[in-house]
C-alpha cells in the first residue's frame, strides 16, 4: 500500500484483512512523506512501513525514486499495489512493473470529475449525486478501467467538508469490498459487502 497522508483507507483495508472479510495481508506500506501518519498507523499494527524519498518532482517519482519503489514492492512479493491517498502520479516503468496490478480509489463517479478535490468539483457543478470509484491505474489521470463504484447523494446545504466526509465513509466501505472481489475474481458476494450503501457495484 502506498500513501501520503492519514491512512484512513489503509486502516479500513487492514481492519478488513484482520476480520477475515478481505482474504489478504498487507505486505508493505510505503510513503513519500517521512512523517505521514499512515506509516505510524501501519507500525502500530505490526506492518512493515517505509519512507522512500520521492525525489525532486512535486507530483511524480523521479528517476531515482521510481526504481527504489519498484524494488521495495518486488522484494515484498506483492500481488497488488493499493494506493491509499498516494499523492503522486505513477507512470512509465512503475506501471509496466505492476501491469494491471495497481488500484486506486477516487472520490467521484469517474469519468466525471477526475483530478484533485473532486468533491468540490461536484458541488461547483451542481450534481445531485456523486460517489467513489475504485479503478485500475493506467498512464492517464483517473482514466483506468473501473472496478467498482458507489454513489453518494449531494444534500441541500452540503459544504465541501460535509460532502467529503460522507464520500470518505463510502470509500472505507467500498475499497476493501472491491479488493476482496478482485482477489476472488468475481462480484461483490452476499453478506455485509453486498449491502454497499446507495448501490455499490463491482464491475466484472
Amino acid at each position: 500500500m502506498l500513501g501520503s497522508g492519514k491512512g484512513s483507507n489503509f486502516v479500513a483495508i487492514a481492519d478488513a484483512c484482520a476480520a477475515g472479510t478481505l482474504p489478504a495481508e498487507v505486505a508493505l506500506v510505503v510513503s513519500d512523506v517521512a512523517e505521514a501518519p499512515i506509516l505510524e498507523r501501519a507500525r502500530e499494527r505490526g506492518f512493515r512501513a517505509e519512507f522512500i524519498p520521492p525525489g525532486k518532482f512535486r507530483t511524480k517519482l523521479d528517476e531515482t525514486a521510481e526504481p527504489a519503489y519498484i524494488q521495495a514492492l518486488q522484494a515484498a512479493e506483492v500481488d497488488l499495489v493499493v494506493l491509499a491517498g498516494f499523492m503522486r502520479i505513477l507512470k512509465g516503468e512503475f506501471l509496466r512493473a505492476f501491469a494491471q496490478r495497481v488500484v486506486n480509489i477516487h472520490p467521484a463517479l469517474l469519468p466525471s470529475f477526475p483530478g484533485l478535490e473532486a468533491w468540490k468539483q461536484a458541488l461547483d457543478y451542481g450534481v445531485k449525486v456523486t460517489g467513489v470509484t475504485v479503478h485500475f491505474v493506467d498512464q492517464g489521470v483517473d482514466t483506468g478501467p473501473i472496478l467498482a463504484q458507489q454513489t453518494v447523494p449531494v444534500l441541500a446545504g452540503d459544504t465541501p467538508a460535509t460532502l467529503h466526509a460522507r464520500i470518505q465513509e463510502a470509500e472505507r466501505t467500498l475499497y476493501p469490498a472491491a479488493i476482496a472481489a478482485l482477489g476472488a475474481g468475481g462480484s461483490v458476494g452476499s453478506g455485509p459487502a453486498d449491502d454497499l450503501a446507495h448501490g455499490g457495484e463491482i464491475l466484472e
